[in-house]
């Protein structure tokens, strides 16, 4: 498998200064690449491709000596790859048919990630094996201390770091991860996603939903107030956007860790999990609409929407795939049409069986039962007769 490990890194003051002028110095080379495109395709009508600007790196390096020519040229070609990435992405949004989304240059700020090849080209980890220090080496800076709190599987194939607000991490991208299956329990269940609880099993278990910016938003607000009265331009403007993306950063954290924490029990209880394909980005869609055709309902929806991305289902989704390919389980996605309206018993679908939030009451057999509970049961039946029919195939 592949698969990414995180960790804190702990540079000293002169390091991180270091790696602060490496991100702006990508920055700039992303920007210039982007320029160069634009130019190029504007006044002669002429595409500008990875392959020419990556060619190109060895003259700029050598006349930006203490600039350009100071950091690896592995890394300086992952970056003109991120820009061709972006320019990719944008011709297929046009081929598509969906808001196309031109790529834009990088404000300060703005650019806070640099990848290198793990290869002998600038960038190398666990650089002093015989400390006992786990250490990182990245050409131009040195050899940057990590906090490594796990061991590291696999085959390390690049190494980023990425900055995020006042702290820096070292991210390693990683072939050839060996699986850990865990023992067969013979269970299966199917989970039903919400707001009131982040999943509801057809067992009846339900994982809370924390509502993580929900519980610091007032100290968001006080701190986005602060920052609006800030002159543009400031020493203290810039301590007030830290103060905010730090807010901002906690509550991504947490809710990562408890993302982690409820897959981790749902694969260590269950051998099959058939969960909802969502469609997270309609869902989450504005209900203003336009001048002409204005939405209703538009700060109800907005609520629901807040809700929705509060809870992290993309983010739980995505945590559950990983933690089951790795534990050997198997993962199904069914449609969510009428999964919440249908009787679990009696299979009768109406509008009318769903009372309130968590009530539900068949309207033809009688059946009655926490909502979220029978809906997973529903989904857990279309999960397996998917199942069942993608054998016979």
């Amino acid at each position: 498998m592949r698969r990414s490990f995180t960790f804190l890194l702990r540079p000293t003051s002169k390091q991180a200064a270091a790696l602060t002028q490496c991100l702006e110095d990508h920055r700039q080379l992303y920007n210039a690449a982007l320029e160069h495109r634009r130019t190029a395709y504007g006044k002669a009508g002429v595409t500008i491709g990875y392959g020419e600007q990556s060619a190109e790196l060895k003259e700029i390096r050598k006349a930006d000596p203490g600039g350009q020519g100071r950091w690896s040229a592995g890394s300086q070609q992952q970056t003109l790859r991120r820009l061709d990435k972006a320019f990719a992405a944008f011709f297929r949004r046009v081929k598509a048919g969906r808001k196309a989304g031109y790529p834009r240059f990088k404000g300060r700020g703005r650019f806070d990630t640099v990848q290198w090849p793990a290869v002998k080209n600038g960038a190398s980890w666990d650089s002093q094996p015989s400390d006992r220090v786990t250490r990182v080496y990245l050409l131009g800076i040195g050899h940057v201390r990590v906090h490594r709190h796990r061991r590291v599987s696999g085959t390390v194939k690049t190494i980023s770091v990425k900055r995020e607000g006042a702290r820096w991490f070292v991210v390693l991208s990683c072939d050839e991860v060996p699986a850990e299956p865990l023992p067969a329990t013979g269970v299966v269940a199917g989970i039903d996603l919400g707001v009131a609880s982040l999943a509801t099993s057809s067992d009846g278990e339900r994982f809370d939903n924390q509502r993580h910016l929900a519980a610091c938003a007032d100290r968001l607000a006080a701190a986005q107030r602060d920052l609006a009265r800030k002159q543009r331009g400031s020493m203290r403007r810039r301590k007030a956007v830290a103060r905010v993306a730090a807010l901002h950063a906690m509550v991504r954290r947490r809710r990562l860790d408890g993302a982690h924490k409820a897959a981790l029990a749902l694969v260590r209880a269950y051998d099959v999990i058939v969960h909802e394909d969502l469609r997270i980005t309609g869902m989450t869609r504005s209900a203003s609409g336009t001048i002409e055709q204005p939405g209703r309902n538009v700060a109800q929806k907005a609520g629901l929407n807040r809700s929705i991305l509060d809870a992290g289902w993309g983010v739980f989704l995505t945590i559950l795939a990983d933690k089951a390919e790795s534990a050997g389980r198997e993962l199904i996605a069914v449609e969510p049409r009428n999964t919440s309206r249908t009787c679990s018993r009696c299979g009768h679908c109406a509008k009318d069986n769903r009372l309130t939030q968590a009530g539900f009451q068949c309207v033809a057999c009688g059946h009655a039962a926490h909502a979220d509970v029978n809906a997973a049961k529903n989904i857990l039946r279309a999960g397996l007769a998917l199942r069942e029919a993608a054998r016979a195939a």
